[in-house]
């Protein structure tokens, strides 16, 4: 497994990392057993990043991940997680005395004194921009409740601003094949400017696993199904905002790819790889349902992609993907 330093983190992380959307909910039903035994087996493999947030499962996710932590207590494992989800998503709730409450909160589920990263959780874009905003967060650190944080944005413009804030240490941001354009300039942005990367959504929500036909079908509880048209969220955190059918052909041609450039691995640790080699990426973090998706996932950590994929990958989502996302985040 290939490690890298997350930003001004300072942190040394796996360049695959875990994503625990799915412990919590949105993806179907994990129980407690199986959800502890992914962080086993993600562990085990190699990662050494953890991603999660306050509101997945209403703090599930959280709560399962302290568990963890406190039978693997040297584990060394950098945890990152998310606020600013648990009230409507309005500029005038980004305060100090909110942030207290939800790191509060989030340190309790967590079972730790000081959080490793927190991360504004896709926040109106309007924050960005709010010097009070960032001021309050330096205070979390100062008063030692966060080591660290960073924002997770839903656009292009949004990640460049928050990566001109001196004390930002990562941006999490959708990058897959199917969503370039992070790479044009927030991963240059970055690079220069010393802040990590995060790349969610890295398989296009499954898509790129190339398992999926029209008809597949998806738990009632799933935002796969529930939120294909946006109705509970941003529609690009889904299928990162292509339409199923486009994406499932695409996906085809994409695994079919995948397999000339590396026979020995799947379509899936192809697609976390080509994410893990684009300059300035920190780690990627896919999710995982069981251990055998956890230990596959981390494959991809330590997978070598040939000369011309990446020219590959851009001609695809060119001529498919662009413009149904490119000039919307």
């Amino acid at each position: 497994m290939q490690t890298r330093t997350l930003g001004r983190t300072g942190r040394t992380v796996s360049v695959v990392g875990l994503g625990t959307w799915q412990l919590g909910a949105d993806w179907g039903d994990v129980d407690e057993a199986d959800a502890l035994a992914v962080l086993d087996a993600a562990r085990e493999a190699g990662v050494t990043f953890f991603d999660t947030a306050d509101v997945y499962g209403d703090g599930r996710s959280e709560s399962l991940i302290g568990e963890w932590l406190r039978a693997n207590a040297d584990a060394g494992v950098t945890v990152a997680t998310k606020m600013g989800r648990r009230m409507p998503q309005e500029h005038e709730h980004y305060s100090l005395e909110h942030f207290r409450a939800w790191t509060d909160r989030s340190r309790a589920n967590l079972g730790v004194d000081t959080l490793d990263l927190v991360q504004l959780h896709c926040p109106p874009t309007s924050v960005y921009s709010d010097d009070r905003v960032f001021d309050a967060l330096d205070t979390l650190v100062a008063e030692g409740r966060i080591a660290a944080y960073g924002v997770s944005v839903e656009q292009v413009d949004e990640a460049l601003t928050a990566i001109a804030r001196p004390n930002v240490a990562s941006v999490q941001i959708i990058l897959n094949a199917f969503r370039l354009k992070p790479l044009d300039e927030v991963l240059p942005a970055a690079r220069e400017a010393g802040v990590g990367i995060i790349a969610r959504v890295p398989l296009a929500s499954g898509l790129l696993s190339g398992r999926y036909t029209l008809e597949t079908t998806f738990a009632e509880n799933d935002h796969r199904n529930y939120n294909r048209s946006g109705a509970s969220f941003d529609v690009g955190e889904t299928f990162s905002g292509v339409d199923y059918a486009t994406g499932v052909r695409a996906a085809a041609e994409f695994a079919a790819l995948a397999r000339e450039a590396a026979p020995e691995a799947t379509a899936a640790q192809v697609a976390l790889a080509w994410v893990a080699t684009q300059s300035g990426v920190s780690t990627v973090i896919p999710g995982a349902r069981n251990p055998e998706q956890a230990r596959a996932n981390a494959v991809a950590g330590s997978l070598e992609l040939p000369a011309g994929f990446d020219d590959a990958v851009r001609e695809l989502y060119d001529r498919e993907i662009r413009a149904q996302v490119h000039g919307r985040w």
